[in-house]
């Protein structure tokens, strides 16, 4: 099974973590490395504040500030102990993988590499949508682990919504085939892990429904390279997209775990 994976400058669990474990079970053709240009970020930005208006943008804003002065550092140590860890399973990558630095998965660079490379099965780390043109490249399928539980909270941080809404049974991670939606195609698997909401961070809790999962996904994707998985029935679920966390819906978080935590 030849596999591809695409990610972010600077995402450390997806470089030493992420594409060693697809390596490990699977022949590792190209690595793709995402450095976007201001431009993207800037056009984001104010796809967030359109969709969102003044108010709530502002505790969007609010909320990245707190996380930078507040929680930033406590992640990052568990995020280089973790890495620490599973480097004894999954060792760093030899030079002799093919990768790709540019500023955009659908670039024509981009297209070229990977028609190239011709993976059978690509998974996409990275939050710019591909256009129909890359993601149809593999011949199994470009597949995404998305951080919460599909269709009910697709876009981004699907897990810190259901968290938010105490919807606790639909924290976890969805993978599932892109299409020409917004997390809408096949879902192959719904998987999470008995998370700490009192002592972690949403961000550490969307990583670990990744982490805690990798060999139940490497099944999973040989599965359906194989041709002999079934994709989950969601049919008359209701579907919802979220956007960027708010700091006070984050506060009402926090104060309602740490309240249901306590014993009676």
């Amino acid at each position: 099974m030849k596999t591809l994976i695409i990610y972010h400058e600077g995402a450390e669990i997806n470089e030493q973590i992420i594409a060693p474990w697809l390596a490990s079970f699977s022949d590792l053709v190209g690595i793709v490395v995402l450095s976007e240009k201001r431009e993207r970020v800037i056009k984001r930005i104010r796809r967030e504040f359109k969709r969102v208006g003044l108010l709530h943008f502002a505790d969007v804003m609010a909320f990245r500030l707190y996380y930078r002065l507040v929680l930033a550092k406590r992640d990052e140590e568990w995020q280089h102990h973790t890495i620490e860890r599973l480097q004894t399973r999954f060792p760093r990558l030899s030079g002799s993988i093919p990768v790709l630095h540019t500023d955009s998965p659908n670039s024509a660079e981009a297209k070229a590499f990977i028609q190239q490379q011709q993976p059978e099965i690509m998974i996409a780390r990275c939050k710019t949508l591909l256009k129909a043109e890359i993601f149809t490249i593999p011949t199994t399928g470009t597949f995404v682990m998305h951080p919460g539980i599909c269709p009910e909270y697709r876009n981004a941080h699907g897990c810190f919504w259901a968290l938010a809404r105490r919807d606790l049974d639909k924290v976890g991670m969805t993978l599932l085939k892109i299409d020409k939606g917004v997390d809408t195609g096949p879902i192959f698997g719904h998987y999470s892990y008995a998370y700490d909401e009192v002592n972690e961070s949403h961000i550490v809790i969307q990583q670990r429904v990744v982490l805690e999962n990798l060999d139940a996904l490497a099944q999973k994707l040989q599965e359906i390279h194989g041709g002999t998985a079934i994709p989950v029935d969601v049919s008359g679920r209701p579907s919802a997209t979220w956007g960027q966390p708010w700091l006070s819906s984050y506060l009402r978080w926090k104060w309602q775990a740490r309240k249901s935590a306590k014993p009676a």
